[in-house]
């Protein structure tokens, strides 16, 4: 079941944005997403959280400055997603403009797995670094900082996972979610806590004096990098990470970016002076993530460091060929899937849990992805590896993905070899022979969890678009401002009257749509099934440009007879 909702607006707050000399439009918007006055909408750096918050940021940057000083080997270990090769970029390029030793390792998806494990320790090992520093992983590292500590290595973790139950003996551990830290913004990606380990780490060394006869290094240089992967990561955009994000794109349209993401742009069709958060999200994250996926990220990771164009366009065809690849085997994979769900009634579970042989396990997070989104249920998409089933999950909002699989291992031992995450996505491993004591016990928690009204997808909306605003500027103007994750773009829900409608591709409706007097393009894409004469619809005010000609157009997410 399927409904259409009105996102509440504060009229107080709505006024008092106008009166600021906000747009009325974004006025509504921004109110009724819980934005009381301008100063909320201030996204200067100067509004950014201090770092000095961040439990454990400051013996993190006393290790690293004493290893800048003594000219030690650096290591950073970092994730195989674009959050994860974003952080390391912010790491690499940072510390060696601050005049460290540094250089990278990062975990094979197929070989090693996720994060800081034994096996990656002994790898790091061999490449002889003093120091070593996780970015987007090692919170849950027990086992792998152990080793690395009996390899002599001092070892720095920076993260955002949520911790389990026992944390590793790091040297320093920088996270905003490990207990008793009190930095505010419990929702910053990897990449950004990461850079405010550097922002810290700059403040060391100007307090030793290292800056007496140069200048310190400008690391709002690298807001590009922890903007592309706050929003690839889909983090909640609270105000910190509104300003980091706001403060990233803004470099990009002013072509003060990274070569490696002007290169994405590029190969993506994307224009940099008009980037917008859904060309980082939907069109660069995707590409970079494609590496992980199914080859390895370091390729991403020297798209992002290098400062060579030729070489960056190079990196950049290949990663999207690669992504070409990714969305072959994706397809596939749905197929396939869809076999499978033939054959359960979803309506009737709280949960899915899916597993082939065949699977990509590269892939099956998208295509968890995507069976939540299709159904509205909580999935687990298993491929094998080796002798272990990996699995990955995608939530629904409602049930806390990572809290259920605790519930899973504490209520059965051993069923479970390991997971991590976060309430909306989250992995884990199991052996094959449990996977239907698994599939089983995630019915039954997910069932107790849910009620029916978090079953049921509700397309949160925010009402009828005024007939002026169907136009080009106030299109422009929704484009250029922040959206994600807790800070939802824009939907609105309207009727209209249905003139003309074909197929594209034989798979996309393409509609001409009546309100009023007005006559609108709307498309609604992997939807060929036609629509009633008149639609109650949720859709998106979005932008068509083709052969230099710019139209509004709206973007169906959702219609049903009027």
């Amino acid at each position: 079941m399927t409904q259409i909702s009105l996102r509440p607006v504060p009229q107080r707050a709505r006024l008092m944005l106008e009166q600021a000399g906000i747009h009325p439009l974004l006025a509504r918007l921004y109110a009724a997403r819980g934005v009381l006055g301008t100063d909320e909408l201030d996204t200067t750096l100067a509004g950014l959280l201090p770092p000095e918050q961040m439990k454990g940021i400051d013996t993190a940057a006393t290790l690293l400055a004493d290893a800048v000083a003594a000219q030690q080997k650096i290591l950073i270990v970092a994730d195989y997603d674009c959050d994860g090769a974003t952080a390391c970029a912010v790491g690499l390029r940072a510390l060696r403009a601050l005049g460290g030793i540094v250089d990278y390792l990062v975990p094979n998806r197929f070989e090693t797995g996720y994060g800081l494990s034994p096996e990656v320790a002994q790898l790091a090992a061999a490449m002889q670094p003093d120091l070593l520093i996780t970015v987007d992983n090692g919170i849950a590292s027990v086992s792998g900082v152990a080793e690395a500590k009996r390899l002599g290595m001092t070892v720095i973790v920076t993260d955002h996972h949520l911790p389990g139950d026992e944390l590793p003996a790091a040297d320093a551990i920088v996270n905003p979610n490990q207990p008793g830290c009190r930095f505010p913004s419990k929702c910053i990606a990897g990449v950004g806590v990461m850079f405010y380990v550097m922002l810290a780490l700059r403040a060391e060394l100007r307090k030793r004096g290292a800056f007496a006869d140069r200048a310190a290094p400008n690391l709002a240089a690298l807001l590009d990098l922890v903007a592309l992967g706050t929003v690839a990561d889909v983090v909640a955009l609270d105000r910190n990470n509104r300003i980091l994000v706001t403060q990233g794109l803004a470099r990009i349209r002013q072509r003060k970016l990274q070569t490696g993401i002007a290169a994405l742009l590029q190969v993506a069709g994307r224009a940099a002076a008009r980037a917008s958060t859904f060309d980082l999200g939907f069109a660069i994250g995707p590409r970079l993530n494609a590496a992980g996926r199914l080859a390895d990220m370091s390729l991403g990771i020297e798209c992002l460091v290098t400062d060579d164009l030729g070489r960056a366009l190079n990196i950049a065809q290949e990663l999207d060929a690669i992504n070409h690849q990714r969305r072959a085997i994706e397809a596939d994979m749905q197929a396939a899937a869809a076999i499978q769900l033939e054959d359960l009634d979803a309506g009737q579970r709280a949960s899915l849990t899916l597993f082939d042989p065949d699977w990509h396990q590269g892939v099956i997070g998208i295509l968890a992805g995507r069976v939540k989104e299709k159904l509205h249920r909580p999935t687990v998409v298993f491929a094998r590896a080796g002798d272990e089933l990996r699995g990955s999950g995608r939530s629904i909002a409602g049930l806390h993905l990572r809290d259920v699989l605790d519930l899973v291992a504490k209520r059965h031992p051993g069923l479970i070899m390991r997971f991590g995450g976060h309430a909306a996505a989250a992995g884990l491993a199991i052996r094959e022979e449990g996977l239907g004591a698994f599939t089983a016990a995630f019915e039954e928690i997910s069932r107790a969890l849910l009620t029916p009204a978090t079953l049921t997808r509700t397309y949160e909306t925010d009402g009828p678009l005024e007939a002026g605003y169907y136009s080009l500027i106030p299109a422009r103007l929704l484009q250029d401002a922040v959206w994600g994750q807790g800070f939802p773009a824009p939907l609105f829900a309207d009727q209209f009257e249905v003139v003309q409608q074909r197929l594209l591709k034989d798979k996309h409706l393409k509609l001409t749509l009546k309100k009023g007097n007005v006559r609108l393009d709307a498309i609604r894409f992997n939807h060929p099934d036609s629509a009633p004469d008149r639609i109650h619809a949720a859709f998106r005010l979005d932008i068509n440009e083709w052969q230099g000609e710019a139209k509004v157009q709206l973007v169906l997410e959702h219609f049903e007879a009027a």
